[in-house]
């Protein structure tokens, strides 16, 4: 059978798959655009106390990483992605029924720990669907679906507070989720072979595409595997590009209209749609240099052009602090989130490619760590606008041309690390003392990044 006369259920799937990243996203922006009624309404919700709100979701998201995927490895896709859903979408609606800040608190805590498997599931998925070939347009299109998501609760989430109030936009999004979580449970299978919506010619191209690219054998336990030079590359790169990518969802809008004022601000939803577009290509990149067989350089090179044109991008944002209009800013900025895109989709198929039947909790252990990019970057940005100079770039405070710099030597040194980033690299049994030595290491560096999103998110407020 030839792949020409194949059905195409595995596009349905990264479709649906699409839908559930928009959800996800838009129930998390979903509080940003309710802070101000959420502040009249809710006892003891200061500014300060609902910065202890976001950052308690931080802290459950990261914490349930690596056990959601693990969860997702064992039970399947299909259960685990169901239960997942369900927990955070009623925890979403459960946001619009709290009346102190401490219930608030607890609710938002569990909010992140069912959220925490969204992605591992998701990854788990669509390694049991896809082709190892057609893993980066897969990524690339599920990945896009959180860009578009956070662009339009810019847009949505203010108009439905206005119209049914903030309770219930809560209890809307969380009747959305259980929707999807329904569909989920009737159309998914975790094995394409038992979908009745699929032929054999797809069941046999898919097992043969996961075939080719195997390159983890099934002994190999997985501490060993997490603690790979792969993975803790492809932890620091990811970790890298969420340092840009979360200023798009955080202080980007409130820095463009203290700069530009609020009609500018409106444009800050404009990068993340430029990012939407990024993953569609880079996804089409990987899946194009692969099928010319290049399996290595399919992930290595986009996620490289990617990180250049973040750092030229950020670059390019230092000399946009004296436009009299925001234009500028927009333009460079979008040109360092497409790059900084372009890096996700070679980023999840890479723990495709490494963690195989394990890529659920191999993904986690990436997103865990890429979260301290993002609680990291959420900090800083306001320390370097108002502290940090440096020569050339920033000769006095109140712009953010000092974090610009600082991202963009990062996203320099992410670049670099890809170099070093091979899918294909084998790993040979290691002896029980250097087993016991990794794992104590991994420990540690959970017990740092734990730590760390502790610090930043409550310490530092």
């Amino acid at each position: 059978m030839t792949e020409s006369v194949a059905t195409r259920q595995r596009f349905l799937l990264v479709l649906l798959l699409f839908l559930h990243t928009v959800n996800t996203y838009m129930d998390r922006v979903c509080i940003s655009a309710a802070k101000g009624p959420m502040q009249s309404d809710i006892s003891g919700l200061s500014d300060q106390m609902m910065g202890y709100v976001f950052g308690i979701f931080a802290i459950g998201y990261a914490l349930f990483q690596i056990p959601a995927g693990m969860f997702s490895d064992r039970a399947g896709p299909r259960l685990a992605l169901t239960i997942v859903v369900i927990v955070w979408s009623v925890f979403t609606a459960l946001t619009g029924a709290v009346f102190t800040a401490i219930s608030l608190l607890v609710v938002r805590f569990l909010f992140g720990m069912g959220e925490a498997g969204a992605y591992p599931g998701a990854t788990r998925a669509l390694y049991k669907w896809l082709p190892a070939k057609e893993r980066g347009i897969g990524q690339g299109i599920f990945h896009s679906g959180a860009r578009v998501g956070a662009a339009l609760s810019l847009v949505v989430m203010p108009a439905l507070i206005d119209w049914i109030g903030w309770r219930w936009t809560f209890v809307a999004n969380g009747f959305v989720g259980l929707v999807w979580g329904g569909v989920w449970w009737y159309w998914y299978r975790d094995s394409p072979s038992d979908h009745r919506g699929t032929n054999q010619a797809e069941v046999d191209l898919i097992a043969t595409g996961i075939a080719e690219q195997q390159s983890t054998p099934l002994n190999i336990p997985y501490i060993q595997i997490v603690t790979s030079a792969n993975v803790l590359l492809a932890m620091f790169q990811y970790a890298a590009s969420n340092i840009t990518f979360f200023i798009s969802i955080t202080w980007l809008r409130p820095y463009i209209e203290e700069r530009w004022g609020s009609q500018a601000a409106n444009l800050s939803a404009l990068p993340l749609l430029v990012g939407a577009v990024a993953l569609w290509l880079s996804g089409t990149l990987v899946t194009l240099l692969h099928k010319q067989g290049m399996p290595v350089l399919s992930r290595r090179i986009p996620a490289m052009i990617g990180f250049a044109l973040g750092a030229i991008g950020l670059l390019l944002c230092t000399q946009t602090a004296d436009s009299e209009t925001v234009w500028p800013l927009i333009l460079c900025f979008s040109i360092a989130l497409f790059g900084v895109e372009m890096t996700l989709s070679p980023s999840w198929a890479l723990c495709m490619d490494i963690g195989g039947d394990r890529s659920g909790a191999v993904s986690g252990a990436m997103n865990m760590v890429g979260n301290m990019g993002a609680a990291l970057s959420a900090v800083v940005f306001p320390y370097f606008v108002a502290k940090v100079t440096m020569p050339y770039f920033a000769l006095e405070t109140g712009t953010a041309n000092s974090f610009f710099v600082f991202a963009a030597t990062i996203n320099t040194l992410a670049m670099l690390a890809w170099l070093f980033m091979n899918p294909l690299r084998p790993l040979r049994e290691l002896s029980a003392g250097k087993l016991r030595l990794r794992l104590a290491s991994f420990a540690v560096m959970i017990v740092v990044v734990i730590a760390a999103l502790i610090y930043t998110n409550f310490l530092m407020r």
